[in-house]
């Protein structure tokens, strides 16, 4: 376990060792998990190991306010997390390296977000049910603040402390400290709807996966529709939103054979000679 400082927050993080030696020009991978209940370890076992031992440099680490990080009572606005990321990458000594963002539900959007902010860094995107459109946002809302009521001066973390049930204990103190004691739920409240000409100036792959009866999907077929580069949209059959969960076989083989070609490419690339460069 390691907690890393940058800015004024000191970020949980976990870097799985990766086979094989690390290619500077290879993007790092880097997994951006979802909101409140979510942590880095969603993805530990399901992809970012195998991802690290398929040779892939990799970070995990929890977001602001999330699971081991600190947890300010400001700052979950996209545009502080995209900042957040591009700040720990730098304290991490990866503050020139391309990156491959990885992103599950609202990690998905956070991803989304610094692809369009950063498009110098940002190599690759691998999107897992991406919250994208208004309405969606608008029911997170309604969700969070309703889960707010529910645990404002709640019995229920000592109760399950009294059942021994410590990690539900600790999970729902998390949320009860990030939906009544920090701006979240009112930063979330106030981010802006994704639009075609938004998706229209992605300059990276894109691998977007959602599940079968997942409602997010038409919001993903909006995404693939506008993107200048080649969107490959997986749909996996039997599944909602929670591809992460159950499908990590199937799951896994689409994102490392993406990985190794947006890896492949950004080496490509790398080597090519740039423009205007006089020969020698």
């Amino acid at each position: 376990m390691a907690f890393v400082p940058a800015g004024p927050v000191r970020f949980h993080v976990q870097q799985p060792p990766a086979v094989g030696p690390d290619h500077p020009r290879r993007p790092v991978v880097v997994f951006l998990h979802g909101l409140v209940v979510d942590n880095l370890s969603s993805f530990y076992c399901p992809l970012a190991v195998p991802v690290a031992l398929a040779g892939h440099r990799t970070v995990l680490y929890d977001l602001r306010g999330h699971g081991r990080t600190e947890r300010p009572p400001t700052g979950y606005d996209t545009g502080t997390a995209v900042r957040d990321l591009f700040a720990l990458l730098g304290a991490l000594d990866l503050g020139r390296r391309p990156v491959h963002l990885v992103g599950n539900s609202y990690g998905g959007t956070l991803a989304l977000h610094a692809a369009l902010a950063r498009p110098d860094r940002v190599a690759g995107l691998t999107l897992l049910e991406p919250l994208l459109d208004g309405a969606w946002t608008e029911n997170m809302v309604d969700t969070l603040s309703a889960a707010a009521l529910s645990l404002e001066d709640s019995p229920v973390p000592a109760e399950l402390l009294t059942l021994r049930l410590r990690k539900a204990a600790h999970l729902t103190a998390i949320a009860d400290d990030l939906l009544n004691r920090t701006s979240l739920i009112d930063d979330v409240a106030a981010g802006r709807t994704f639009t075609p000409a938004d998706y229209a100036q992605l300059a990276c792959p894109l691998l977007i996966v959602c599940g079968q009866h997942s409602e997010l999907v038409p919001g993903a077929r909006e995404l693939a529709r506008h993107a200048p580069r080649a969107a490959r949209l997986e749909i996996l059959p039997g599944l909602g939103h929670d591809v992460l969960k159950e499908s990590s076989g199937v799951l896994r083989a689409a994102v490392l054979a993406h990985l190794d070609a947006t890896a492949a490419a950004a080496v490509r690339a790398a080597a090519r000679p740039r423009a205007g460069a006089s020969a020698r």
